[in-house]
């Protein structure tokens, strides 16, 4: 299978089937020097572990991290580091009765199309427990990027139709540890409270009449210096949009004023820029902090849109694999909703293209190598 490494100087290959005896995840290019431990990993992974509330599956899962080589007296060697979660509740018989049909919304006919084979035992490759090798990963991008005055806050915008009200200029008009608090204090991790009380209770409907709900998740990133990304088919913002539709369940990408571009002005939808501070600045950032596929110093902000979980109670109708017309209610443990554990998969993801860029960037300008090579 081609298709499971991602990323050009910064590159990872994730590995494992949902049913397996586990996953993971082999990063290659991690500068030599920096301080990582299992428990760094953890705190990302623990952020997308299973059966933390009602809004999750009941997969029992603690999802332990383990470093098996890369790292040598809590330094990274600057080989490559491979890690791994080993899988300790998985119930293949649940998926005894999917095995001979394609589940709707799901990637078993696809795959089963492109391959002639299908693992059937929660989705093998396609299941969204790949994720935990992208997370151990980006754990260790984030860690890279936080040591260049580069921060991170991702969260649920909305779940249906219930979305909070704070734009992400107020948002991040807060203390950082106030958003972070706000946001990790409920399963959903929705930065306001209102809005929290009014998703779970739409949740706990579609759960009542056996059905699923999407969301969108948003993410800024503050301190990216400008001049990072391609101007032709590396783009920043292309970049981004490849990564996070790499996750399974996301459906649509957007970035700065996103669609509501398109019914806007010129004169509306240009970001001015000044002098402030003795620095270029910008006015408005409807741009989303990228211009050109290059940053512009200013937030990047952008969204991904979701899509119900397909795994649902309720009839639903399909073909099974001798062309027979069936009817089909899947049972199991499955989540009544992706958004809230896909969050730091997003953030994740946005971590590892952004690095990877700007690794590349080392090389864009002769100073930057004199420089380097100067010291």
């Amino acid at each position: 299978m081609a298709g499971s490494t991602f990323g050009t100087h910064f590159k990872i290959t994730t590995w494992g089937e949902s049913h397996g005896k586990g996953v993971g995840v082999v990063v290659d290019g991690c500068p030599a020097g920096l301080s990582l431990t299992e428990e760094d990993i953890q705190k990302f992974l623990d952020r997308r572990k299973p059966g933390q509330s009602k809004f999750s599956t009941q997969r029992k899962e603690d999802d332990t991290a383990e470093i098996l080589s890369g790292v040598f007296e809590g330094k990274t060697t600057g080989t490559p580091i491979s890690l791994m979660v080993h899988n300790k509740d998985h119930h293949s018989k649940d998926y005894g009765e999917i095995a001979s049909c394609y589940r709707p919304g799901h990637a078993d006919y696809t795959f089963d199309m492109k391959y002639g084979f299908r693992d059937y035992r929660g989705g093998g490759r396609s299941s969204g427990r790949e994720t935990i090798g992208r997370v151990a990963a980006g754990a260790i991008a984030v860690k890279i990027l936080e040591q260049m005055g580069i921060s991170f806050v991702s969260y649920t915008r909305s779940i249906g139709a219930v979305s909070i009200s704070s734009s992400p200029e107020e948002l991040l008009s807060e203390p950082p540890a106030e958003i972070a608090r706000n946001i990790l204090s409920n399963p959903l991790y929705m930065p306001e409270m209102e809005p929290c009380h009014q998703a779970q209770a739409f949740l706990e409907t579609c759960m009542e009449q056996k059905d699923s709900a999407g969301g969108v998740i948003e993410c800024i990133i503050t301190g990216v210096p400008a001049g990072i990304g391609e101007p032709v088919f590396d783009k920043l913002d292309a970049n981004l949009a490849k990564a996070v539709f790499s996750i399974g369940a996301v459906k649509g990408f957007e970035i700065g004023d996103g669609f509501s571009c398109a019914s806007s002005t010129g004169s509306k939808n240009n970001d001015s820029l000044t002098m402030k501070n003795g620095r270029t600045s910008f006015v408005t950032n409807h741009a989303g902090g990228i211009l050109g596929g290059i940053s512009t110093g200013a937030p990047i902000i952008f969204r991904a849109a979701v899509k119900p979980t397909p795994s649902i109670a309720s009839l639903q109708n399909t073909v099974d694999k001798n062309g027979k017309d069936i009817e089909l209610s899947i049972h199991g443990r499955h989540d009544p909703i992706i958004v809230p554990r896909a969050v730091v998969v997003v953030e994740s993801m946005a971590a590892l293209t952004l690095l990877d860029l700007m690794l590349e960037q080392m090389g864009s300008r002769m100073e930057y190598l004199q420089q380097f090579y100067s010291e």
